[in-house]
């Protein structure tokens, strides 16, 4: 199987496993990631781990050879297939983390962008090189490298095709921080910080922070407005109240 689906406690772990081909994303394995996302969604993980088989590689970006011989409409689905695998990703109940082990090019690095969170080892190089071969980002990569980096640097990325190591991705804010050792243990360990909270407030502020970008500050301050309010008729919400108030931890069961 070239993705892999485990849990490491109550992390679910998507592993792209073909480090033969640099865990490269063919159509095939665009709708393994798919299925495996429907299974995460139905799941009671509290987060979602995504990294890459091997020491090489995240994800090397597409299969070229997939991308020849095929017609107008077929690549526009292709890219629209890609799209709304990866969206899948934002719409999960629990937070995301990549952990980006080693190359993350073109859409590898486009399936990072659509995590919650990324961090990145020592090793990791990060770019979008789709100029240099007369194409553009098509997963998201115009959309969410600005949104995390601003226009100009992400500009700077597109257009040249350039590649940023682990040290100038956490510099830019490309991911949160670099992490040493076992990839999977390391996204664990971070992941630990917000497990424990309820995943209604988790998707909430989420969604506050991704719907508020596209919007002028006024209407995001309504978003927020009305998701704040959702959050207080949660019984997550009373729990935490209440235990604030008892001096003592809050037993939240996601409702």
């Amino acid at each position: 199987m070239p993705v892999l689906l485990e849990r490491n406690g109550a992390c679910a772990v998507m592993t792209l496993d073909r480090p033969e081909a640099l865990n490269a994303l063919s159509f095939a394995v665009i709708e393994e990631i798919a299925t495996h996302l429907d299974a995460v969604a139905r799941s009671d993980a509290r987060a979602l781990l995504i990294t890459g088989a091997g020491s090489k590689a995240f994800c090397a970006g597409a299969d070229i050879k997939e991308l020849r011989g095929r017609d107008l409409m077929a690549r526009r689905r292709a890219t629209r297939r890609g799209q709304d695998v990866f969206a899948m990703i934002e719409r999960l109940p629990m937070p995301s983390v990549a952990v980006i082990n080693g190359f993350a090019f073109g859409g590898g690095l486009e399936l990072a962008l659509s995590c919650t969170f990324r961090l990145a080892t020592p090793n990791a190089k990060l770019g979008l090189p789709e100029i240099k071969l007369g194409l553009i980002p098509g997963y998201g990569g115009t959309q969410r490298l600005p949104r995390v980096i601003g226009e100009a640097r992400a500009l700077d990325m597109i257009l040249t095709g350039r590649t940023v190591d682990a040290a100038e991705a956490e510099r830019i804010g490309l991911v949160l921080r670099i992490v040493e050792g076992d990839p999977i243990a390391a996204g664990v360990a971070f992941a630990a910080s917000f497990i424990g909270f309820g995943l209604p407030a988790l998707s909430f502020a989420r969604e506050a922070v991704r719907r508020g970008l596209t919007v002028p500050l006024g209407e995001g301050l309504k978003i927020e407005a009305d998701l704040s309010t959702l959050a207080f008729q949660t019984a997550d919400a009373e729990e935490g109240m209440s235990a604030f108030l008892e001096k003592r931890k809050p037993d939240f069961r996601d409702a």
